[in-house]
Formats: structure tokens, C-alpha cells, sequence
């Protein structure tokens, strides 16, 4: 897995017109499929005219998990071309619409391929690519008599705590990047009784 991945800062918009139709491209930041219905259904209220939403998205550090829709365009002319934008400025953890409004005078196969391909691209381009690193979460179990030793790497690593609870058994819930998540559990595993499980 990467160590960091470009994504976009921010939502961004663009219109392309051509032929009299109006394709409009909405570009949106996001972490997990969960995301995306609510953007798209969002989308199709505000557009309920709009002819089609197509769409596409990646997900993961090296954009493992993708999916794209012709939102009933003819196979292949609106949601891989949407995608193919995304693999083209190597961003991921972005979800991509295209609202059409027809215009009236068909496009043909190629046309479409542009005219999204297009709204894609400048949607992209009007937002802020920035790389962010890959974060990981952790948890450790450890008995209270353990703490300094585990304290004494957390002050190391510079290691927050998102949850923790210090009984006569510890836990603490921590993320931080790929890289030093990955020194953490290597040195949190030295310490005896120390139970160190990956969540994400």
C-alpha cells in the first residue's frame, strides 16, 4: 500500500456546453463508498430535469476500489470516461458527477466520450489536488503495569490517543500515518503483555 495519495482539498464545479447540451461537473472529496448515494441523491434533486446523472469514483491510497455509471447513456460513453479522468490526475477518494442536460441534438458515441470526458477534466481542474498520507488505526491492550514503557513510545512517535481507558487492564485507540504506525506496533510488540491489533 502507498504511503500517501492526491485527492482534492475541497468540492469543485464546472459546465461544458456543447451542441445546446449542458454537462455539469461536480467533484466531490470523499472516504468511503457510504458517501456517495447521498452526494448523487443530493444531486438528483437539485437537477430533477437533468436527463442524466453519470458518475464515477475511487477509493484507497492506490484507487484499489472504483465504480463507474452510464446513468442510461450507452455503455461505455459517460462513467468510464468520468473514471479514466480520475486515473489521468491520479486522484483518488473522489467521487465525480456529470448532470446532462440535453440539448436537443445527439452527440453520437464519440461526442458523449468528449463532452463527459470534458466536464471530468475541468471539474478537476477547478478544484486543489493535495497529497495526503495514508492514516492507520490501532488498538493496544496492556496491564497497567506496562504504562511507562508504553507511554515512553507514544512520546517517541508523537502518538495521539483517540480513546483510551487505564484499569487494572489498559486500552488505547490511536491513528496516525502508514509509516509510523508501522514503527509503533514494531516497538509497542517489544513490551510484555502488550496486545496490538490493526483496525484499520
Amino acid at each position: 500500500m502507498a504511503d500517501s495519495f492526491q485527492t482534492l482539498i475541497a468540492p469543485s464545479e464546472s459546465l461544458y456546453k456543447v451542441k445546446g447540451s449542458k454537462h455539469l461537473g461536480y467533484a466531490y472529496p470523499i472516504s468511503s463508498e457510504e458517501d456517495v448515494k447521498p452526494l448523487i441523491d443530493a444531486l438528483k434533486k437539485d437537477h430533477f430535469n437533468a436527463r442524466h446523472h453519470c458518475y464515477a469514483y475511487r477509493l484507497g491510497a492506490d484507487g484499489e476500489r472504483y465504480r463507474s455509471n452510464d446513468d442510461g447513456e450507452p455503455s461505455g460513453t459517460a462513467g468510464k470516461p468520468i473514471l479514466g479522468q480520475l486515473l489521468s490526475f491520479e486522484i483518488t477518494n473522489v467521487l465525480i458527477v456529470v448532470v446532462r442536460y440535453f440539448g436537443g441534438t445527439k452527440l453520437g458515441t464519440s461526442g458523449l466520450i468528449d463532452a463527459y470526458k470534458t466536464a471530468a477534466k475541468m471539474a478537476i481542474e477547478e478544484g486543489t489536488i493535495v497529497e495526503r498520507k495514508v492514516m492507520r488505526t490501532f488498538e493496544i491492550q496492556f496491564p497497567y503495569a506496562a504504562m511507562g514503557a508504553v507511554m515512553s513510545v507514544f512520546k517517541a512517535q508523537t502518538l495521539e490517543m483517540l480513546h483510551h481507558s487505564f484499569d487494572s487492564r489498559c486500552y488505547i485507540k490511536s491513528e496516525t500515518s502508514k509509516e509510523k504506525a508501522e514503527i509503533a506496533e514494531q516497538q509497542l510488540s517489544e513490551i510484555d503483555h502488550v496486545t496490538f491489533v490493526w483496525v484499520v
